[in-house]
């Protein structure tokens, strides 16, 4: 009989690669590590690279927390040229001379701090009656999408070469950095669309940690483990409590248990041995399992 294949569970941050889908990337790392479950937190558009961070096994579990979390971009912009999908993967809609000044574009962008409403793009992986919006862009049908707050934390000009500009942003979960791209265009009068997008952050991890698909390949294939981080990883920003045997018991068979001098909302529950369990929420002197692992795993 072949033996059971031992369970992959943690956190990869991966440095995607320009011209391939986040899914790709996610499936060749599945290969690599030899995982049975995997999945993302949050996907990059096929012309984009940067910080994907990926879940192995139970980490799963724990992907929404980080998929919620802010993010943080380096986009190039092409003023003057409009694409059907904001990106340049796109066909040209329009072409216009660029007369804009840096001070122009500077203007600009005060418009766009803080929170504002967004289209979200037709080509975009959100589902109209079950199916996502890129599959009737694809058939040249137009569905009619209600515009989405997104919040703009920080939008910075850091290098600026008109048709060229490149923009750093730090924006809430769900902004479309492309659409940000059209309606700068817009307001400037030229149009524009992204010509690259890097994400440089995601909740409290940056690229700088990242590894790409082509490291991970060349190692052993016994060390590939070694970069992964424990599923905790991705709640660490959430505060941490400690439970006895009998609680932590409790917890993991679904009950409720007492406990009294923690701030109300989810934390982190560990073993008095520092194994982690999990997710409650506490109030009002009780903690409650929110997400646990399967402890013979984690």
């Amino acid at each position: 009989m072949k033996p059971a294949r031992e369970p992959i569970n943690g956190v990869l941050l991966l440095n995607k690669p320009v011209g391939i889908t986040s899914n790709a990337a996610l499936q060749k790392a599945k290969w690599l590590l030899n995982a049975k479950k995997a999945g993302h937190t949050g996907t990059l558009d096929p012309f984009a690279d940067g910080l994907l961070p990926l879940c192995f096994g139970e980490a799963t579990k724990f992907s929404a927390y980080l998929l919620e979390a802010d993010k943080h971009y380096r986009a190039v912009m092409q003023l003057g040229v409009t694409t059907s999908t904001g990106d340049p993967e796109g066909d040209v809609l329009d072409s216009r001379e660029v007369n804009v000044s840096r001070d122009d574009i500077l203007a600009v962008l005060p418009r766009f701090m803080g929170e504002i409403e967004q289209i979200p793009p037709m080509h975009s992986a959100l589902k109209h009656q079950g199916r996502p919006l890129y599959e009737y862009a694809r058939a040249g049908i137009e569905i009619d999408r209600p515009p989405r707050k997104v919040t703009l934390r920080s939008l910075d000009m850091i290098e600026c070469a008109p048709p060229r500009v490149v923009l750093d942003v730090q924006c809430t979960a769900g902004t479309y950095i492309r659409t940000l791209a059209q309606d700068i265009g817009a307001a400037l009068g030229c149009g524009a669309h992204l010509t690259a997008l890097t994400r440089t952050a995601a909740g409290g991890f940056s690229l700088e940690q990242a590894h790409s698909l082509a490291d991970l390949d060349a190692l052993e294939v016994s060390q590939r483990q070694t970069w992964l981080q424990p599923a905790d990883y991705l709640v660490a920003h959430l505060p941490a409590l400690q439970l006895d045997a009998a609680d932590a018991a409790a917890l993991c068979q679904g009950r409720s248990v007492s406990h009294s001098g923690t701030t109300p909302g989810l934390v982190r529950v560990y073993t008095a041995a520092n194994r982690f369990l999990g997710l409650a929420h506490a109030d009002t002197g009780q903690l409650a399992p929110r997400r646990l692992t399967n402890t013979q795993q984690a």
